[in-house]
């Protein structure tokens, strides 16, 4: 085994330094109308890729899929109202509100990270569009992204109020009306955490669009992509199909490989580094819950006061209303359709969305202290691909075991893709400081701010996607510049040491890597995860993400 592996490690070395002296190739015959093509992988590469095979088992192999009960069946085509729009966002039904019927509102909007991706308007630049600045060209792209739509988690608020409506009913207490009549015959139809058909949708048609927009890089490798998830299975699933809708489905299996890193309480791991962080598994990680419950007291008022007479013999509380707006969405991206969507109002909707927004920003974002130490391992990561340079003495969450190898972490690849979830995107951005996310500062508890920037829809729906493109400006063989783009929208990198504001969203590559370098300096992964300290809503306010010095 110590031969295989120090056969496999010069095998990487030779690929790492046969691919840093290639010269891109050429896309096109100088002659127009000319025929090109190309096959990936190449055939020299096959020879090799069993040696490595061992390196990167199965999901059923790694073992810690965590829960993976499954729902019911999707009818929407029965189902839904007669004069639902069920093509509006297709497979989907698109949601009316009990006010605004046939306006221009979209409920999905207010889903926050519950909501399907759709593409960002504008963080600011002038320039939004993903597409290459003219007169750059593309050298490499990194991708980060979030598992497709799921069911649940666990145990959650809307399992819990099933079970108690259910309760009543058995109790023969139970009997809605009007708005809620439905309750009489619903059925809690949910699964728990794994992925619905739509979200294995959305997954297939991100890695169709990723190989559409950055499939010419593959030209530039010189063995097979190493790509990485976690053992849950939802993250598994969606790492497939992305492989699938990117290599074609009776290719992936063999077009590269999978890693698969544990995600469980004990295993260091920079797609899902809180379970190596114990603040954001205590009192420091429920501030977002806290911040939520004071706003739904505020915000869910009046629908508790309209929906209450209804529900004769059943006690409905705030958080009772709460678990119904988070049902819709649920139910719409596993069964279609939702029948608790449109019992509330365009500003319920509104006040639901920052209901979120709060839960992240307090619990998974700058107003959590432990949050950029939770982020900072994966940007570790990122420095050491772009600088080819490996890790050796890890500050954070990373895995030694993983990124001490040529054959787990290559440092050169022309395409990286890592998949990962809604939190840990919206931790990277922290540790990242993307301080244009965070420039409407603390949210407040009891009003929607005008000048609310932190809009978890934005940042982490389901399928978010960050991308990060190295380019050549001007065109060239030699990376000049960086820049990210999330859910289609360029990121201004005005927060990072150094860089400057460029309205196409460039920084010069060497400048954001010393700020990156700067950036984990600066966060104390030690004290902010590990450290025994105190942090309240009412008394401290941060937008970075740590705790403050």
């Amino acid at each position: 085994m110590l031969l295989l592996s120090a056969f496999i490690s010069a095998a990487f070395a030779s690929q790492v330094n046969a691919a840093a002296a290639k010269a891109k190739a050429p896309k096109a015959s100088s002659f127009a109308g000319s025929t090109t093509t190309f096959q990936f992988p190449p055939d020299d590469v096959l020879a090799t890729a069993s040696l490595i095979d061992s390196f990167f088992p199965v999901a059923s192999v790694v073992g810690f899929p965590g829960p993976t009960p499954t729902g019911d069946e999707a009818e929407s085509v029965a189902t839904a109202p007669a004069n639902a729009p069920v093509n509006a966002f297709y497979p989907l039904v698109r949601p009316n509100t009990s006010d605004n019927k046939g306006k221009s509102f979209n409920v999905v909007d207010s889903w926050a990270n519950l909501s399907p991706m759709q593409s960002v308007e504008s963080f600011g630049l002038d320039d939004t569009s993903e597409l290459i600045p003219e007169g750059c060209a593309l050298n490499q792209a990194f991708l980060l992204h979030r598992h497709g739509a799921r069911y649940p988690t666990s145990g959650a608020s809307p399992a819990a109020f099933a079970t108690a409506v259910n309760a009543a009913a058995s109790n023969g207490t139970f009997s809605a009306t009007g708005p809620l009549s439905f309750l009489n015959t619903w059925t809690y139809r949910l699964g728990a955490e794994i992925l619905t058909p739509f979200g294995r949708e959305q997954l297939f048609e991100l890695g169709v669009g990723f190989r559409v927009k950055y499939g010419d890089l593959l030209k530039n490798f010189t063995g097979l992509p190493v790509w990485r998830t976690t053992s849950e299975e939802r993250m598994v699933d969606s790492a497939l199909h992305f492989a699938a809708g990117f290599f074609g489905v009776q290719q992936y299996t063999s077009d590269y490989h999978q890693l698969i890193e544990i995600e469980q309480l004990g295993f260091n791991s920079t797609l899902a580094p809180y379970e190596d962080c114990p603040n954001a598994n205590n009192e420091i990680a429920e501030l977002g819950t806290q911040a939520t419950t004071a706003w739904a007291e505020v915000y869910l008022k009046d629908a508790q006061k309209r929906l209450a007479p209804h529900l004769p013999g059943f006690n409905l509380t705030i958080a009772d209303v709460l678990a119904m707006q988070t049902i819709c969405p649920y139910e719409t991206v596993a069964l279609g359709f939702s029948s608790f969507c449109d019992l509330f109002t365009e500003e319920e909707w509104k006040g639901f969305a920052y209901s979120i927004d709060l839960t992240f920003w307090y619990t998974n974002g700058p107003g959590n202290p432990s949050v950029s130490a939770q982020g900072i391992g994966w940007v570790e990561e990122l420095v050491s691909r772009l600088t080819q340079t490996r890790i050796t003495t890890p500050r954070s969450s990373t895995n030694q075991t993983i990124v001490g190898s040529n054959v787990t972490f290559p440092l050169f690849q022309p395409i990286f893709v890592d998949a990962t979830h809604d939190t840990v995107i919206s931790a990277i951005v922290t540790a990242m400081n993307f301080t244009s996310l965070a420039a409407g500062g603390p949210l407040p508890l009891d009003h929607i701010p005008k000048d609310h920037t932190y809009i978890v829809n934005q940042i982490s729906p389901f399928a978010s996607r960050m991308v990060g493109q190295v380019l050549s400006c001007p065109a060239s063989d030699k990376p000049t510049h960086i820049r990210w783009v999330l859910n289609d929208a360029v990121l201004p990198q005005t927060g990072i040491a150094g860089c400057k504001y460029d309205k196409d969203g460039l920084c010069p590559l060497d400048t954001f890597i010393a700020g990156m370098k700067q950036r984990i300096q600066e966060v104390d992964f030690d004290f902010d995860c590990f450290a025994n300290y105190t942090f309240t809503l009412a008394g401290d306010k941060i937008t970075t993400g740590q705790f403050p010095k």
